[in-house]
């Protein structure tokens, strides 16, 4: 029954133990105290020293203690070296040791318990491994020594029948999966990380096992990226001298060279071996989706929380399990709002690391500005948050360098060689530096075009692609959205029969997937594409849809994408080939950096030996694309002062709100140490950056955002200090762009007034974005007809704000309009009704339907709107007036987020799930966040379609993530309901009479 311990009879394993007490008890010089250390030397020294129980995560694991002899001293009592009792125990055997320790009866001895419990003591696997040594306990008092006094026999018995009845109920239960190696890996990764912390405290030059990491970081990113061995680049920049000491860093090469990889590299030692939370800011919604669903494997190994930012709710991890550190990834918007709260609760030394991806966005408007506001906040409040930045495409470092005060360092390693070519009519050139006009012959198209073709495709697209795909991945970037389609069903018309044979059955499972996630609807363009191998992607894709088309592009089973230029700059989706249809983007000529992102796709590490870039082009640009690929990068430039109401004035408004800087003179030093600061000399032609201080200070005092205070030190010197008003801070928490906050007031204040809680169309209208309201461009009859099928309560809604029904059949029927009619509300209240009719349908392809409008579109128009619910809420927290709004707004915020019916929502919190994965999921009976928690992946991965083993792994291991950071928020806030408040009178008279 129990291996080489089958019973209880004279050679069982509890006759061992009697065997062993008796030769304790037969020591002359000890028998006086034999009773109380017999039972003590037997659990402590001889298991104990056998077994030492450690948790890791949340599983008990055995470590083996490498000491064989008992440490008494006793020459009798000792343990064969061979006799390891960690593999002959049945393997519950740690639940009975735990249970005896929690025993206060069986031994009758409540300090020995409590030495037990100490001996004993629990450790994560970032903590100290257990030291096997346990100190001789003292027991001096009456109680102790009376317990000594009480029967032998009664002692040995308790130990046997502890025993045998563990070993009775071990055979009886069912005996958990106990793995040793993974107990000795868990443990080695204990040690490891133990290593490298002290490693990284002395500032040693031994870097440990992976870079200060361990190895099993190494074996991760092997398992789940493929990722062997670090280039030298790579290696050469972990192992600078400044980023040893920490130092900001700034490092620049060319697309596809690995920039990445030492940016996680690095996080992960600030996570797990600094013990510090880490921020990665980067540029796209998409990217941030892609990264977490990467990243997260890490975190679930690991021990750390891989999360967005939830700027909506503006939540942090609790206090609870601060242990386990987050690895926080936003957007530069959330990151800045992320920045702002930590600065306001006194956490920004608790940020370790942030990491900027494409640097190079600092030069890029309101978003640029937002990157700069970020980036300066920290560097001024915090001496211990370190920066790294990375960027393909940088050209005046310099002046970065000065702002972040970072090293900087650069490679032109490229993993694969990259060819640039021109194409002028049916002739290629190679692109050559060293040649006079830059550009050298290279070969004549050789493919027979007829009559027809040559007028569908008069710029032999078909030929260029046709000489890589169906083998090789080809890009082609078009100038617009719509132009993308039309290119790849031309193409697709064109192309050999061949073609639709290529991996027929998976191309048959994209189409079929497609369909899934749109419950049964199916773009026209992809059905009649996608059996061909090819594909658009562009912002009118829905982002499910967009996810899978990028999963079967990496995957081999779509070969050509025809894309827009924002893919250069957001996903990794590399290319054989990469064809640029024109040298414009929209109706806008080329940038230097754009042209180096677009041809950076070109050329798959480990794949491709090569990568092309063909830039197509009609000789009346030649001129300009001569200069395009000579000339040197543009320089990046500060946007803080240009962008006045996104930049400069919501910066002084969130310095005063923080209490970083409060009067002039701290405000102009903080200016003087921004982006813009190091670059006043060029971009201050006409006003000094005092001025511009002064002045934006001054119309934020007559907005009514701040108040001014003078002091007057002395006859002669004088101080301006400035306090945030109320209106000021319900705008800095709501970051509400400034152009907007005093609207915003004006619209909430008139919605008071006659409120329309019959229906939803009101609150949608109020929460509706003003910078998408511009955009907007009606189509009069289905406004009209949307607007006759409102029921009384929603045309009440219609009144208030002033639009009749007859002005939009006026407008639908192209009448003469002789009273004017503002037209932002009427803009504003045609997308609140898309809105609307979204979140009852729930259906994005219905609603795209009704409305004419692209599906992508719709799913922006809803990301903003609910971006913006949420804004509008922190708003009203902040003003005791609007207090009416707050309950709605988080449910429509909640409603805006998620876009789905009720029951899907808490399914829907889970990284990985989204509207399609949850539908399966709550079909199949996982219902809620309890039930995908405690599902088995190998069960899901049977249950659900199209479910990886990895994919099922990560959603268990992120709900119960979940679950249990829930649970400690909840007893976090039942603590603090508990507490007796700081400015309690009572607390406060009994402090007094202390002191």
């Amino acid at each position: 029954m129990f291996g080489d311990y089958d019973s209880f009879t004279e050679n069982s394993f509890i006759a061992q133990v009697d065997d062993l007490e008796q030769k304790y008890m037969q020591l002359p010089e000890h028998r006086k105290h034999a009773t109380d250390f017999a039972t003590e030397n037997l659990c402590s020294e001889s298991i104990k020293n056998k077994l030492s129980i450690t948790t890791i995560g949340n599983l008990t694991e055995l470590q083996t203690d490498k000491h064989t002899e008992n440490q008494s001293g006793y020459e009798g009592v000792t343990i064969e070296p061979g006799a390891d009792l960690l593999y002959d125990v049945p393997s519950s055997q740690p639940i009975y040791f735990e249970n005896l320790q929690n025993s206060s009866n069986d031994l009758g001895d409540h300090s020995m318990k409590e030495r037990d419990w100490k001996s004993s003591s629990h450790n994560t696997v970032n903590e100290e491994p257990p030291h096997n040594c346990i100190e001789q306990p003292q027991q001096n008092d009456e109680s102790s020594s009376k317990v000594r006094t009480s029967s032998d026999m009664n002692r040995r018995k308790s130990i046997k029948d502890h025993l045998k009845n563990a070993m009775t109920g071990n055979a009886k239960a069912q005996t958990p999966i106990f793995s040793r190696s993974k107990q000795l890996k868990d443990t080695l990764v204990s040690e490891e990380i133990n290593v490298a912390k002290k490693t990284i405290e002395s500032s040693s030059n031994d870097l440990g096992p992976f870079y200060s990491l361990p190895s099993k970081v190494r074996d991760l990113y092997a398992q789940f990226k493929g990722i062997e061995k670090l280039y030298e680049w790579q290696h050469s920049c972990l192992t600078l001298n400044s980023v040893q000491e920490r130092k900001n860093l700034i490092y620049s090469l060319p697309t596809s060279g690995g920039k990445t990889l030492v940016a996680e590299i690095l996080m992960l030692q600030e996570l797990l071996c600094c013990r510090k939370d880490v921020l990665m800011i980067l540029p796209y919604v998409a990217i941030v989706q892609e990264k977490i669903s990467g990243l997260s494997s890490f975190g679930i190994e690991l021990g750390f929380f891989v999360e967005e930012y939830a700027g909506s709710k503006g939540r942090f991890p609790p206090t609870k399990r601060r242990e386990k550190k987050s690895l926080y990834i936003a957007t530069i918007e959330k990151g800045h709002s992320l920045v702002n709260s930590l600065i306001e609760t006194g956490r920004i030394d608790s940020l370790g690391l942030v990491v900027v991806d494409e640097l190079h966005m600092i030069g890029e408007g309101s978003r640029g500005a937002t990157l700069e506001m970020t980036l300066a906040k920290i560097l001024y409040t915090s001496k211990t948050t370190q920066i790294i930045g990375m960027s393909a495409t940088l050209n005046n470092v310099e002046d970065l360098q000065k702002f972040l005060q970072a090293e900087y360092y650069t490679s032109q390693f490229r993993p694969v060689e990259l060819k640039e070519y021109l194409k002028i009519n049916d002739t290629i050139y190679e692109v050559d530096s060293k040649a006079e006009n830059g550009m050298t012959f290279s070969r004549l198209l050789n493919y027979k075009y007829s009559d027809t073709l040559k007028k569908m495709d008069p710029d032999h697209l078909v030929a260029l692609v046709t000489e890589v795909i169906p083998n090789y991945s080809c890009l082609v970037f078009c100038p617009s959205k719509k132009n993308c389609e039309n290119v790849a069903e031309m193409i697709c018309k064109f192309l050999s029969k061949e073609y639709l044979k290529h991996k027929e059955k998976e191309k048959c499972e994209v189409i079929k997937n497609l369909k899934n996630i749109g419950n049964g609807n199916l773009c026209p363009v992809l059905k009649r594409t996608i059996p061909f191998g090819v594909a658009y992607h562009h912002s009118g894709l829905t982002s499910d849809e967009r996810k899978l088309l990028e999963e079967a592009y990496s995957t081999g089973v779509l070969c050509l994408f025809t894309c827009t230029s924002t893919l250069a700059a957001g996903v990794n989706l590399p290319a054989r080939r990469v064809i640029l249809r024109a040298p414009y983007v929209a109706k806008e000529f080329l940038k230097r950096n754009q042209y180096k992102q677009m041809i950076g796709r070109a050329g798959r590490a480990g794949i491709d030996t090569i990568g092309e870039s063909i830039l197509i082009l009609q000789e009346k640009d030649k001129q300009q694309v001569l200069e395009l690929i000579t000339k040197p990068l543009e320089n990046c430039y500060s946007h803080l002062v240009q962008e006045f109401t996104k930049g400069i004035q919501t910066l002084f408004l969130s310095l005063i709100g923080l209490k970083i800087a409060t009067n002039l003179d701290d405000i102009y030093h903080f200016m003087n140490g921004t982006f813009f600061g190091v670059q006043q000399k060029v971009l201050l032609k006409e006003k000094s950056l005092w001025e511009i201080t002064v002045e934006s200070l001054r119309y934020l005092t007559e907005k009514g955002l701040l108040q001014k205070d003078t002091i007057y030190k002395s006859e002669e010197e004088v101080q301006y200090n400035f306090h945030i008003t109320k209106l000021g801070r319900a705008s800095f928490k709501g970051t509400i762009d400034l152009a907007y906050c005093d609207i915003l007031y004006r619209d909430l204040k008139k919605g008071l007034e006659g409120l329309v809680l019959e229906s939803l169309l009101h609150l949608i209208y109020l929460t509706t974005p003003y910078d998408l309201v511009s955009q907007c461009n009606p189509d009069w009859m289905i406004y009209f007809r949307q607007f006759s099928q409102l029921s009384p309560a929603e045309q009440n809604v219609a009144a208030i704000l002033g639009v009749s029904e007859s002005f939009i059949g006026k407008k639908a029927s192209g009448q003469a309009i002789g009273k004017k009619v503002d037209k932002d509300i009427v803009n504003r209240l045609y997308l609140s009704f898309v809105l609307y009719t979204l979140l009852k349908e729930t259906n994005i392809w219905t609603v795209s339907e009704k409305f004419n409008m692209p599906r992508g579109y719709i799913q922006n128009l809803l990301t903003g709107t609910a971006s913006f619910s949420s804004c509008v809420l922190h708003f009203c927290e902040e003003l005791e007036e609007f207090w009416v709004y707050r309950a709605l707004l988080v449910e429509l915020t909640k409603k805006l987020t998620y876009c789905v019916k009720a029951e899907l929502i808490p399914l829907m919190e889970v990284t990985g799930v989204l509207e399609g994965r949850a539908k399966q999921l709550y079909s199949a009976g996982y219902k809620s966040l309890m039930h995908l928690a405690n599902a088995n992946p190998e069960v899901l991965v049977r249950t659900i379609d199209h479910l990886s083993r990895r994919q099922a792994k990560q959603i268990v291991s992120s709900a119960k993530m979940l679950l249990h950071e829930k649970a400690e928020a909840l007893q976090e806030e039942v603590e603090e309901l508990l507490r007796l408040p700081s400015d309690f009178p009572g607390a406060v008279a009994s402090s007094t009479d202390k002191a």
